[in-house]
This record gives structure tokens, C-alpha cells and sequence, in this order.
């Protein structure tokens, strides 16, 4: 999340660790009207009610993506707002990405991306080098306002103030002024363009991928979602399970918990995870005796008493200025996780003088290419603002900063961890809340694999046996020191999603017993 917005903080270090077809076509349904009969999914013209699907030109990407070459294409249109007829309609990418076999299963999997906000289109890397496609097309689909979609509700203004903002007081009122003055603007444009900023949100996401799933003519397929996807498939799966034969969640957010409370749980789950490992690792454990310790002091003394450097970034043609205060330090730390091995070192030179490799960090992440122009801020802060803030209040959120990180100074405590100035940001957004009934847990009995990671800070692992309790099919994996969104890093984690799609009652999980925690670095 982190002001990217839930997906996976990507640090210049941080993204050096770090989303044909037999499928049989089925009779459509009386209102559909079928222009090219037969032939692979995606490359026939059909309309299903409201919806149309559109064989063409491969969906745009920020730079080249080899794995789609060979991709099946077109785009999907669907109503803006279902709930006005006759309105505006949007049309989202669609890349179907061929199996690997010659004789594939003729079910596939579709893909949900992380975010909210993030593009689906330009995951084809991180499935097809997870195996994904094995032996499964995979259906990549950009969701509704993501950079490939029509209209793209991206806002380039506020990936820059966030930039930028490394060089300010993390949690000052100044800089939440100039925040939500970065949320009005982008508004205002997106509103302006005549985007309907109601009709962003998980409801219509959900119905626009069972719209998907018809106009190709797919009878039954999988679905794997991570991050804020796994809130969108567990949506997905309670509103349209027809057709639905398997679902995989990685890096789970439970709609009925998503919020800034849930935030403060996550990170302590993680960074403790992270703090157990080298405690546990002898050659850490010396060098770096009590890291948990020197976390939560270094969070105390950098709000008191901020520590200004400046750093050389391969993405700024000038010396960055960063300002660690407490607030910055928790978010880099709860990035940091996805370069575990250096994290111990990095503390201790921050207590020994030396901020300089937490501040490259920590700025890197906001300069780089990734971070900015490609988020959809029309998306996130329609399922934030619609679905979390009306269902918490501001004295739940900071309390559960308060139980989870109880010697924080008040000031950090405020902002909940890679959400900061949420609830303002809200106000300005001022979008009607979503149903309650979005907040629902989810009861079914379809094939569900529920994957979390041991230092996984974003979206806690105390999640999955959570939405398993109304799973019933539910096969519940933690995979041990491993940071948020298993699949893109573990090949242990890949080969239990490649289980399980083969035989979604009993996936083989056994790798798990085998792995063994980082060898953390150790400064001479």
C-alpha cells in the first residue's frame, strides 16, 4: 500500500528482491450475439447483455512486456455505472497469455492485481516467471480506471508530491494540507474528464470480471488474486460465483478487516517475524542484539528529533533531500521487509550516524519510474473511500496502532502505516459509502488456496486462517519468511499454486517444511 496504494513498495533494493486455447466456448446465452463462430477465447467479437468484447491490439504498457508477445488481445466494454442505464461506458484491456503446454487444461486463470490501482496488463512478467501459464492461458484484464483502461484514472500530480514529500516532516499538518491538496487536484481533473468517481469500487469490478468470463465464452475458469486483488476475488467469489472453478489469494486483505487498523496488525505481524529471524540466527543475533528494540527507539528519537540528508538517486537528476522522522522510518520499515537479509544492518547504522542507506531506500521507492503516472488514485481512493473509512472510525484505528506499537509517540500513531491522511484524503474524495454488505465475509464452497508470508507487513498472515473460517474448502498455507505476495518470490510458494490448480481439494504444500530463514548481512 504505502501511498502506492496496497501493491508492494518497490525500492531500487527493494525491486532488486521484489501481476490457447481449448478452452471449450459454450452456447451463449439468448441475449448474446456472437459475430465470428468457434475459435480460441479472445479472438471472438460477442456481446453479453451490457457488455462487449472486442478482439484487437494488445493493451499499452509503460515499456515493452516480452511475455505478451504471442498474446491474445482486444478489450472489454462495460457500462460505467451499472446503476445507470444508458450511461457512459469504459473499456478495459484484455491480454490472454497462451500456456506453455501444447495440449493445455481448458480452464484458465485470470489474474487480479494488487493496488488498488495497479495495472493487471503489466503482471504477464510476474505470472509467466511464476509458471502461471504452465499449462493455463492466463487472462490479464485491466481493471476499471487502471493505466490500460479508458478512461486510465491515473494522477501524476500526486505520485510526485509523494516524491517529493521525502523531504518534509512525514506526519506534519503541513504536509497533510499539501497531501490533500494533491487528493482536490486530482479529483478535479478526473472529475472534470467526466469520470463518475461513485463507480470505481469493488462492486463494479466484480461484475465487470463476470462480464469478462462471459463475453469470451469461457464456461469455467480460476481466479488468483493478490494483495488488494485477494479483496477483490473474495468479493468476486460472494457476488458471482458462477463459473468460478478454483480461487487463489496471496497476500490476503479481508474486505470485512480492510482499514487503518488493519494496517497497525499487519506491520506488527511482519516486522516481527522479520526481528524473530535474526534473533533466532546466531551470527544476527550478536551483531544485532534486540533489533525490535532499536526499531521502536529509533522510531521515539527521529520524531522527537528528525534526522535531514541528502541522497544521490539514479532517478533524479539532482541530490534528493530526506527528512527521516518516526512516521518515515515505520513505512520504510514496513517496505523493508521485502529486503530482509540487510534490514538489521541498515537500523544499526541509522543508530550509529549513518541514515544514508534507509534514506536511498526509502526515497528510491518514490523516485522511481514505477511509482510514478502508472497507479490508478481514481480506483484506490474509490474502494478506500467508499468501502474502509465509512466502516471505521478514526479512535479504532488509533488504537490499534496504540495495542500493536504501544511506545509510539501519539503523533505516529496517527497515520496509520502506508495509508497516511486517509480520512481527510476521504473528505475531499466525497464519495457516497458502498453498501455494508461489501464488507461481508465471504461463505463458499469453491476450491480456495489462502497463501500468506511470515514477514509479510502489508497484509498480515493472521488473515488467511481468518477468511478461512468461512471457506469450506479452504487450504491455508503460511509460507515462513517471506514478505508480502508469496508467488513473486517464492519458488516454493509457486510450486503449491501450480498444486493447486492441478487439484484444487489437495495442493501439495510440503516444500513448505524445508525452507530456512535469510542469512542476514553482517557489517565487519
Amino acid at each position: 500500500m504505502s501511498r502506492t496504494h496496497a501493491r508492494r513498495l518497490r525500492s531500487r533494493s527493494a525491486a532488486a528482491a521484489t501481476g490457447i486455447l481449448v478452452t471449450g466456448l459454450f452456447a451463449a446465452p439468448a441475449s448474446a450475439r456472437e459475430e465470428t463462430p468457434g475459435g480460441a477465447s479472445g479472438t471472438v467479437a460477442r456481446t453479453v447483455g451490457d457488455a462487449r468484447y472486442e478482439p484487437g491490439p494488445c493493451p499499452k504498457t509503460p515499456e515493452p512486456v516480452p511475455e505478451l508477445e504471442g498474446a491474445r488481445c482486444g478489450t472489454l466494454t462495460v457500462p460505467e455505472n451499472r446503476a445507470r442505464p444508458g450511461g457512459r461506458t469504459i473499456k478495459l484491456g484484455v491480454a490472454i497469455v497462451p500456456a506453455a503446454a501444447a495440449n493445455p487444461n481448458p480452464d484458465p486463470i485470470v489474474w487480479l492485481a494488487g493496488g488498488p490501482g495497479d495495472d493487471a496488463v503489466g503482471a504477464a512478467k510476474r505470472a509467466v516467471d511464476g509458471g502461471l501459464n504452465r499449462d493455463r492461458d492466463v487472462i490479464l484484464m485491466s481493471q476499471r480506471g487502471t493505466y490500460s483502461a479508458d478512461p486510465a484514472l491515473t494522477c501524476r500530480n500526486i505520485d510526485e508530491f509523494n516524491a517529493g514529500a521525502v523531504g518534509l516532516v512525514y506526519d506534519a499538518p503541513s504536509t497533510e494540507r499539501e497531501h490533500v491538496d494533491a487528493t482536490k487536484a486530482c479529483r478535479e481533473k478526473l472529475a472534470g474528464s467526466g469520470a463518475d468517481l461513485r463507480a470505481y469500487n469493488d462492486i463494479e469490478s466484480a461484475a465487470d470480471y463476470a462480464d469478462l468470463r462471459t463475453a469470451l465464452g469461457i464456461k469455467e475458469w480460476n481466479v488468483f488474486g493478490i494483495s488488494y486483488g485477494t479483496h477483490l476475488a473474495l468479493a468476486y467469489m460472494r457476488l458471482h460465483p458462477e463459473g468460478i472453478r478454483s480461487v487463489g489469494i496471496d497476500g490476503i486483505l479481508p474486505p470485512a478487516r480492510a482499514g487503518a487498523a488493519a494496517t497497525w496488525s499487519s506491520a506488527r505481524q511482519g516486522l516481527d517475524g522479520l526481528f524473530k529471524a535474526c534473533a533466532e540466527q546466531p551470527a544476527c543475533n550478536r551483531r544485532y542484539p534486540n533489533v525490535s528494540a532499536t526499531f521502536d527507539r529509533l522510531v521515539r528519537e527521529l520524531e522527537a528529533k528528525p534526522v535531514t540528508t541528502t541522497v544521490a538517486l539514479p532517478d533524479s537528476p539532482k541530490p534528493v533531500k530526506v527528512v527521516l522522522d518516526g512516521g518515515a522510518l515505520l513505512n520504510w520499515m514496513v517496505s523493508a521487509t521485502h529486503v530482509a537479509p540487510g534490514v538489521p544492518r541498515s537500523l544499526d547504522e541509522l543508530a550509529h550516524g549513518k541514515p544514508q542507506g534507509i534514506a536511498e531506500q526509502w526515497a528510491g521507492s518514490k523516485f522511481s519510474p514505477q511509482a510514478i503516472g502508472r497507479v490508478s488514485h481514481g480506483l484506490a481512493y474509490g474502494v478506500f473511500c467508499s468501502e474502509w473509512v465509512p466502516y471505521e472510525t478514526e479512535a479504532q484505528a488509533v488504537r490499534a496502532g496504540q495495542e500493536a506499537f504501544p511506545t509510539f509517540p501519539a503523533s505516529v500513531l496517527a497515520q496509520a502505516p502506508q495509508i497516511p491522511f486517509l480520512r481527510s484524503d476521504c473528505e475531499a474524495w466525497n464519495v457516497p459509502a458502498a453498501p455494508s454488505s461489501i464488507r461481508d465475509v465471504t461463505r463458499s464452497d469453491i476450491p480456495t488456496l489462502v497463501l500468506s508470508g511470515g514477514f509479510d507487513s502489508q497484509t498480515g498472515a493472521d488473515n488467511g486462517p481468518y477468511v478461512a473460517r468461512t471457506l469450506s474448502r479452504a487450504t491455508v498455507v503460511t509460507v515462513p519468511y517471506v514478505p508480502h505476495v508469496v508467488f513473486a518470490t517464492s519458488k516454493c510458494a509457486q510450486a503449491i499454486t501450480a498444486s493447486f490448480f492441478d487439484t484444487p481439494t489437495a495442493p501439495n504444500t510440503a516444500c513448505v517444511k524445508d525452507l530456512k530463514p535469510p542469512e542476514f548481512e553482517i557489517a565487519p
